[in-house]
């Protein structure tokens, strides 16, 4: 199995749920984000391979995200905590978790490393308060593509008339993930442990390493 497959077999364990509204919803715009939630559908494409799943976010600025990925009945399959520079993927039927950095664990499990403050700024049509990126717009002064080394990314489609990325496209040399947002709010309040780390807490669950993850993974995707 090539170095690149966990990415595809992390997102082919998942099975698509099916309790999202099937019109997209995206709320008002606020002048001031300070966090942004949504569900979205996600399929990666690697090395000739493509996995699909759908899956729930909340970005706080500056630095937290939490991504939850569902299974047909509602539950958790797999949560991933972003934190500054760590991050942690928390695998509930396995009771275990992996730490490691936030970069390496984004690029191993969805192909690309944007952090919350990033990916916030491209969700809400912000992409011009990028740092280190080089960006185009089109006639009505929306972002539709950006560059960062070797990193970009498209907006295909928008929700109309706002500058509000409904399509997203994000790649890095060959893996390239595609974004449809389904439902967008910004400023909600948030639940008083949205972000806690209870598998650190909580006894039964282990630290793992990316040799557990990986074949733990595999594993899911060949029954």
């Amino acid at each position: 199995m090539r170095r690149s497959a966990p990415a595809l077999l992390f997102l082919s364990a998942l099975a698509l749920f099916s309790c999202l509204p099937s019109r997209p919803a995206v709320a008002p715009l606020p002048p001031t984000v300070e966090s942004v939630e949504g569900f979205a559908t996600f399929r990666l494409a690697r090395e000739g391979g493509t996995a699909k799943s759908k899956l729930s976010f909340l970005f706080r600025l500056p630095g937290q995200g939490r991504i939850e990925v569902l299974d047909p009945l509602g539950r958790t399959a797999s949560l991933l905590f972003l934190d500054d520079e760590e991050a942690y993927l928390v695998l509930p039927a396995r009771r275990a978790y992996w730490k490691s950095g936030r970069d390496e664990v984004m690029t191993k499990l969805l192909g690309f490393a944007l952090g919350p403050e990033e990916l916030t700024h491209i969700l809400t049509g912000r992409a011009d308060r990028l740092n280190g990126w080089s960006l185009e717009k089109d006639s009505q002064g929306r972002v539709i593509r950006g560059r960062r080394e070797d990193l970009w990314f498209e907006v295909r489609q928008f929700f109309e008339p706002s500058p509000l990325p409904r399509l997203l496209v994000l790649a890095r040399a060959e893996d390239k993930g595609s974004l449809r947002i389904l439902r967008l709010s910004f400023n909600q309040p948030l639940k008083a442990k949205a972000f806690h780390h209870f598998f650190l807490d909580e006894g039964g669950y282990r630290p793992a390493d990316w040799n557990d993850v990986e074949k733990w993974l595999r594993e899911t995707a060949e029954r």
